[in-house]
C-alpha cells in the first residue's frame, strides 16, 4: 500500500529538493505537473491490487473449504470489495490522508470534494492516489475471511466488516501512511505489512476465537476441495503483488524495479522452504503448502521491499517459510484455534516478522538502503516494534467490542442445521458446482 510514510518521506524529500535547487529568485517555483509515465504505472498497479482480491484472493481462499461452501467464500470476497469501495470514496480516502490530528484525518475530502491536480509530493493525480489507496482498503478486510468460513453468517461478515474498515484500518492508515503519530516516531512501512497484515492478521485470530471451531475441528480433517483453484488464485495473488509493492513508491523509477525484485525472490525462497519443510516432515510437497508458502513470503517482504537489497528478500522470504510454517502448527495443533484459512499464522506473522526484520535489513552493510538522518538500527527497530505493538492491541480490543457490538444485531455464526447443509445454499439459496 506503498506510500507516503515509508519511501514516501525520501519521495518527498527529494522532490523538494529537486523543486529548491531549479528554483530562480524572484521567480516563483516551476508548478509540479503531471507525470504520464508515473500516473499510468500507478493505475495499473492499481488494477494489480483489484485483481489480487477479485478473483485471486476469491479463488485462494474458494478452493480451501468444502465444495458446499465455496460460494459464500466468494460472496463474502465481492460484497467486502463493493462496500469499501463505497466507504473508501465517501469518508475513508478523507479520514486517512486529510489534515486531522496524530490519530485519524478530517473530513476535507469527503466525497472526493476539493482533491488536488496532483497529490502532494508526487506527480499523480489526486484521484489516481484515491484508486491506488482503494484498492488496499478492499483487500485489507477481504483478507479476515479466511478466519470464519463455513460458519459466520453474511450479513454480520458485511455489517462487521464495514465497521471494522473505518475503526481499525482507517486510523491506523492514517497514523502510518497519512502522517499521524506512528509515522512521526518513525515507523516504516512500505506497502503494508503493519497496516494492512498485521491489523487483518490480528483481527482474523479474534474472530476465530469468539466465533468458535467448525464441527469436528481439530479432531476430524477438514480438506479443501480445489486444490488447483487455491494455486491459480496464489498466482494471482502472486502478479497481483507486483502492483501492491511496486505501485508503492508512487513512480515508475529504479525503486519500483527493485521491490518488484525483491518481492518475486521472497516469494520463490518461501515456496521452496514451505516445500521442503513438507517434505522432511510428511514426505511429500504440496500445492497447498506452496501456494501457503509464497503467500507467506510476499506479506513478508511487503513493509521492507523498498529498502532491503535482494540478500534481504531472501532471507526474509526462508525466515517466513520457516516460522510461518512453524506458526500454522502452532496455532491450529498446539493452541487448537480455528484460524480456518491460517490468516494470522500466514499475514499476521509474515507482515510483523517483515515490518521487524526491516529495521535490520536495510543496514547498508547488509545490502540495504540505510537509514534516515539521525536514525541507527536500534532506533529503528524502537519504533518498529512500538508501531507493531500499538496496532496489534488497537485490533485486538477494537475488534473484539466490534464483532459483539455487530452480533448483537446481526446473528455472528450460523445454525448447526445452516453449516451441515452449507452456507451457499443457506445463505445464498445457490449452489457453486451444479452436478445435476
Amino acid at each position: 500500500m506503498g506510500r507516503i510514510l515509508g519511501c514516501g518521506v525520501l519521495a518527498v524529500i527529494g522532490l523538494l529538493g529537486t523543486t529548491a535547487a531549479h528554483a530562480q529568485p524572484g521567480f516563483p517555483p516551476a508548478p509540479v505537473v503531471v507525470n504520464s509515465g508515473d500516473t499510468a504505472w500507478i493505475l495499473t498497479a492499481s488494477a494489480l491490487v483489484l485483481m489480487m482480491t477479485l478473483p485471486g484472493l476469491a479463488l485462494f481462499y474458494g478452493g480451501l473449504v468444502r465444495t458446499k461452501n465455496f460460494l459464500s467464500v466468494v460472496m463474502q470476497v465481492f460484497g467486502i470489495c463493493c462496500m469499501a469501495s463505497l466507504i473508501w470514496v465517501t469518508v475513508g480516502y478523507s479520514l486517512v490522508f486529510s489534515e486531522g490530528n496524530a490519530f485519524i484525518g478530517g473530513l476535507d475530502l469527503a466525497m472526493l470534494s476539493g482533491l488536488g491536480e496532483v497529490f502532494p509530493g508526487t506527480t499523480i493525480p489526486e484521484s489516481g492516489i484515491v484508486l491506488f489507496q482503494m484498492t488496499f482498503a478492499i483487500i485489507t478486510p477481504a483478507l479476515m475471511v479466511g478466519a470464519w468460513v463455513e460458519r459466520a453468517r453474511f450479513g454480520w461478515v458485511m455489517a462487521f466488516s464495514a465497521l471494522w474498515l473505518l475503526v481499525v484500518y482507517v486510523p491506523v492508515a492514517h497514523m502510518i501512511w497519512g502522517g499521524g503519530w506512528l509515522a512521526q516516531i518513525g515507523a516504516l512501512d512500505f506497502a503494508g505489512g503493519i497496516v494492512v497484515h498485521t491489523t487483518a492478521g490480528v483481527s482474523a485470530l479474534v474472530v476465530a476465537l469468539l466465533l468458535g471451531r467448525r464441527e469436528g475441528f481439530p479432531a476430524k480433517l477438514i480438506p479443501p476441495h480445489g486444490a488447483a483453484l487455491t494455486m491459480a488464485g496464489a498466482a494471482l495473488l502472486w502478479v497481483g503483488w507486483f502492483g501492491f509493492n511496486g505501485g508503492s513508491g508512487l513512480v515508475a523509477d529504479f525503486a519500483a524495479g527493485s521491490a518488484i525484485i525483491n518481492t518475486h525472490i521472497a516469494a520463490s525462497t518461501a515456496a521452496l522452504t514451505w516445500a521442503m519443510i513438507e517434505k522432511i516432515r510428511f514426505g511429500k510437497s504440496t500445492g497447498i503448502g506452496v501456494a501457503t508458502g509464497v503467500i507467506a513470503g510476499l506479506a513478508t517482504i511487503t513493509p521492507a521491499a523498498n529498502v532491503v537489497g535482494v540478500g534481504g528478500a531472501l532471507l526474509l522470504g526462508l525466515l517466513a517459510g520457516i516460522i510461518c510454517f512453524a506458526a500454522v502448527g502452532l496455532i491450529k495443533r498446539r493452541f487448537a484455534i480455528d484460524d480456518s484459512l491460517d490468516v494470522f499464522a500466514v499475514h499476521g506473522v509474515g507482515g510483523m516478522l517483515g515490518a521487524t526484520m526491516l529495521a535490520v535489513l536495510m543496514a547498508p552493510g547488509l545490502g540495504g538502503a540505510g537509514y534516515l538522518p539521525d536514525t541507527t538500527m536500534v532506533s529503528q527497530l524502537i519504533s518498529q516494534l512500538t508501531a507493531i505493538g500499538v496496532v496489534a492491541l488497537w485490533s485486538i480490543f477494537a475488534t473484539a467490542g466490534l464483532a459483539w457490538i455487530v452480533g448483537l444485531v446481526f446473528p455472528m455464526r450460523a445454525t448447526k442445521e445452516q453449516e451441515q447443509e452449507g452456507l451457499d445454499l443457506s445463505q445464498h439459496g445457490e449452489k457453486a458446482w451444479d452436478w445435476d
